[in-house]
């Protein structure tokens, strides 16, 4: 998926996924324990930030409710300890949606934002999510954020014989004038974390929907529920030359 093209995903681009996830041929492994959990890196082509990737088993865990806990906006507010804002834009279709993401980042950094198109595919004992960066019209550049681009995020989530596996690859440009040693660093420390307080997310989640008002209200997988969402136009999404001018906010203490 290219960053800014809004494009529904077709069978090429999980495929794509899969092989990221599946061929650890040029990645180099960076962390392993207990074999549960393992941390890869590679090189990108004319890019000075490395793509990550994560392979986890989570045991006694049911791969629907790791694909819940992913989608469950209302959810992650609760789990995401680095969110500060999280809207729902609208559907392109019932498997497509886009939505805005705005994280923390420690000082002396600006935090960072996003704009993404989400992808899912269902397939009972494979469930594929991704993600990239696109434009919407109600969702400049502001203010105090860093707008940054995911070329690639995606999951991969099948039944094991322990459980779930959980199959992670992103490719992230934070932007702002970051030293590209020191973003590739943190991202490879950060991994394994996210991983621990994902599984500790699953483990609740069945719990905390219980409680909810509407426990049924799960639109990723009933696509009649999608419905009550606004719908997307393409137009909204076509990035202007002054829009994109604005994206390119810096870090002030890394100038």
């Amino acid at each position: 998926m290219e960053v800014g093209l809004v494009k529904i995903a077709e069978d090429s681009d999980f495929r794509k996924l899969k092989t990221l996830v599946d061929d650890n041929t040029n990645w180099k492994l960076e962390y392993s324990k207990n074999d549960e959990t393992k941390v890869w890196t590679q090189m990108v082509h004319g890019c000075d930030f490395k793509m990550v990737k994560i392979h986890a088993v989570l045991n006694s865990i049911l791969p629907d409710t790791v694909f819940d806990v992913l989608h469950d906006p209302a959810y992650r507010k609760e789990w995401d300890l680095h969110m500060i804002e999280s809207t729902e834009i609208g559907y392109l279709n019932p498997n497509n949606d886009v939505g805005y993401y705005a994280v923390s980042c420690p000082a002396p950094l600006k935090n960072r934002d996003f704009v993404l198109q989400r992808s899912w595919l269902d397939m009972g004992e494979e469930k594929l999510i991704l993600n990239h960066s696109i434009h919407h019209k109600c969702y400049p550049p502001k203010k105090g954020f860093v707008r940054a681009a995911s070329h690639l995020t995606g999951f991969v989530i099948r039944s094991c014989p322990r459980g779930t596996f959980l199959g992670y690859v992103s490719h992230t440009d934070p932007r702002g004038k970051l030293p590209p040693w020191l973003v590739n660093k943190i991202t490879q420390i950060f991994a394994p974390k996210m991983v621990k307080q994902l599984r500790k997310a699953v483990e609740g989640y069945n719990h905390w929907k219980a409680r909810q008002q509407n426990p049924d209200f799960k639109p990723w997988t009933y696509p009649e529920q999608m419905m009550l969402a606004p719908r997307i136009s393409i137009t909204d999404c076509v990035e202007s030359h002054k829009t994109s001018a604005n994206s390119l906010t810096r870090d002030s203490d890394y100038d």
